[in-house]
């Protein structure tokens, strides 16, 4: 078992689980006490929602840090390396650290299965219980209750915003995907959530654990003027928190405003000073991610994002509504089989000028051909391409001064996007950071 490599475990972790997500918390229970996991940092704030779990973490993990905890973030999906889910102050995991926790954990689980996500939660909590941390922020895998990061009781519950996703585990309508991720919830212990309009089975389900729910637009909310932003909110005692005049940044404001309340409720310093400079160094890879580059001698700008989902991609569209371009935006495209195409597609319709559709380097993944038709029945303009980069090759290759090519839906489409960065082109520097 200890001369496995770490492609040569995550090789193995696919193979553990008849079925890629088996909901349910049992088997990780089970095997979590075999481990003698207690709880991975005396602080733990817990994140779900649709979207923006992924700069929500970050953001609360960047403010943790500027008061000076060591922080554990335990996120999901990766873009290029596994590692990636598992970081310590902003450090990545090492393949070493994370083989000697599937090494514990596999022998933890005796003749118990555990899916690929079920052993790398297990393992992360085994490597920051070993790492005596201050904090940890845990990104929920899939919906909240039945995840295996909800085996943890987090002292702050957070959630990002409510939407459709993942109909076949988490129901198609907002009232059972609300209940599945108010299952984060603690009694008695403060929930936060950046939905205006939350459903009734999430605001029931806070009642009846005699949560404390805080939700934007009531207990917290921000406001936005010309080049500043405002937020207030309330501590942990329900008394009234302010920043006034705070400089605007690139990650979703929404994001923020609700990390900002998330840290309200943690016994924390509130140092003003400390946040703002938190908030501005937020940085997430594949969110608004915008890179200038130099490609074949000509400067372009590529903007990155992971948005494979209709809340996600109408998101993506209002950014793009408010910084407009002075020539085309030309989109690099590819979607899983499992995702709302047409709700996808739709928002980003009147911001695209010429779309270049390609499959995912996986099997779960819509054709080219498929992408196309729903494309042409709207009248947009599209080229198929054989895989991203060679669309990603075609859109960089008649972009001219003024352009902004758009390669966005899905983590697997970024994921491609970033090597062939890698491989291909000269950066400049980073504007929008996720």
């Amino acid at each position: 078992m200890t001369s496995r490599s770490l492609q040569d475990w995550l090789g193995y972790l696919e193979q553990l689980h008849p079925t890629a997500i088996d909901m349910g918390l049992d088997r990780c229970r089970e095997v979590a006490t075999r481990l003698g996991l207690t709880r991975p940092a005396p602080q733990v704030v817990t994140v779900t929602g649709t979207n923006g779990k992924g700069s929500t973490c970050a953001f609360i993990a960047q403010m943790l840090a500027g008061q000076g905890k060591t922080v554990g973030v335990y996120s999901s999906p990766h873009l290029l390396r596994y590692n990636e889910r598992v970081r310590i102050n902003g450090v990545e995991a090492s393949d070493e650290a994370l083989c000697e926790a599937f090494v514990a954990v596999e022998a933890a689980r005796g003749e118990t299965s555990l899916t690929y996500f079920e052993m790398g939660t297990l393992a992360a909590f085994w490597l920051f219980e070993r790492e005596t941390l201050d904090a940890v922020v845990l990104e929920v895998g899939l919906g909240g209750r039945l995840d295996a990061v909800n085996l943890v009781d987090a002292d702050v519950a957070v959630v990002t915003n409510i939407g459709l996703d993942h109909a076949d585990w988490l129901g198609d309508s907002r009232d059972s995907v609300g209940f599945e991720k108010a299952g984060i919830f603690r009694s008695t212990m403060p929930a936060v959530c950046g939905d205006p309009e939350p459903p009734e089975t999430l605001i029931d389900t806070a009642a009846r654990l005699a949560a404390p729910l805080l939700l934007r637009g009531r207990e917290f909310d921000m406001q936005v003027e010309q080049d500043r932003w405002h937020w207030h909110g309330r501590d942990r005692s329900g008394l009234p928190l302010h920043l006034r005049d705070l400089p605007l940044i690139d990650l979703p404001l929404e994001n923020a405003a609700l990390a900002l309340q998330a840290f309200a409720l943690l016994d924390m310093p509130w140092q003003p000073l400390s946040l703002v400079a938190a908030l501005l160094a937020t940085r997430v890879v594949g969110r608004l991610d915008r890179r200038l580059i130099t490609y074949k001698g000509r400067e372009l700008s590529i903007l990155l994002d992971v948005g494979h989902n209709p809340h996600a991609a109408d998101y993506l569209a209002r950014a793009l509504l408010k910084q407009p371009v002075v020539g085309r935006r030309l989109a690099v495209f590819g979607l899983l089989a499992d995702k709302d195409l047409a709700g996808v597609i739709e928002p980003l319709l009147p911001v695209v000028a010429d779309w270049a559709v390609a499959p995912l380097s996986t099997s779960r993944a819509r054709s080219g051909a498929q992408l196309s038709e729903v494309l042409m029945e709207r009248g947009a303009s599209v080229s198929i391409y054989s895989t991203v980069c060679e669309a990603l090759d075609a859109q960089c290759d008649q972009a001219v001064a003024g352009d902004e090519i758009l390669l966005f839906g899905s983590f697997y489409c970024v994921a491609e996007a970033l090597d062939w960065l890698d491989r291909h082109a000269t950066e400049r520097g980073q504007g929008i950071g996720g």
